[in-house]
């Protein structure tokens, strides 16, 4: 791809992901994202071969940023529980859009079709879940947290911040560091030895 092609393929993504966040995914049609890009629908399709592909592409994206974040966390915090707090700190200041993918995807898995869904839980668990069980299993064994099921406890952890995944409930304003201070310590302080 050439950089003008790459150019107009990260913004066919950014627009798009607007969008779907606005209108979710069976209220969105492929003309709709052409326009508001201001490229015909055959350009559209040059990029994504369906509205599946462009949601997944915007998924598997967030996925990726995720991960990275997630290993650079774990490659700077020595212990858990410092893990944990950078890892709350470091989503909940993503602007809140970007927060929403998270929802997104929770909420509009069932629009894909069961192979498309198969393969996106697949790398949900690989890139985001399954990281965050290991952050959880390492503090157990190292005695920073108390004996529990991880995989409840980092639904647990997921669902406390679930709230601040709508744009709407911060009023597309940061998260104060007060709360994000509260949510941090409600968590750890339930999981503490």
């Amino acid at each position: 791809m050439t950089n003008s092609e790459t150019g107009l393929r990260e913004e066919i993504l950014k627009t798009a992901m607007q969008m779907f966040i606005q209108q979710g995914y069976h209220g969105l049609a492929m003309r709709q994202i052409s326009e508001a890009v201001g490229v015909s629908k055959a350009a559209l399709y040059y990029y994504f071969k369906d509205k599946e592909e462009l949601f997944l592409a915007i998924l598997n994206n967030y996925l990726e940023e995720m991960e990275n974040a997630i290993d650079a966390i774990n490659a700077e915090a020595k212990s858990s529980a410092e893990q944990i707090r950078r890892f709350v700190t470091m989503v909940l200041r993503q602007p809140s859009e970007q927060r929403a993918i998270i929802r997104l995807a929770s909420q509009e898995m069932a629009q894909l079709s069961a192979a498309s869904r198969k393969e996106f839980n697949s790398l949900y668990h690989e890139k985001f879940i399954g990281k965050l069980n290991a952050i959880l299993q390492r503090g157990v064994e190292r005695g920073e947290f108390q004996v529990v099921n991880i995989e409840v406890a980092t639904w647990a952890l997921l669902g406390i911040m679930y709230p601040y995944f709508y744009p709407a409930h911060s009023g597309n304003q940061p998260i104060k560091p007060e709360t994000i201070g509260e949510i941090i310590g409600i968590y750890l302080n339930g999981i503490s030895k």
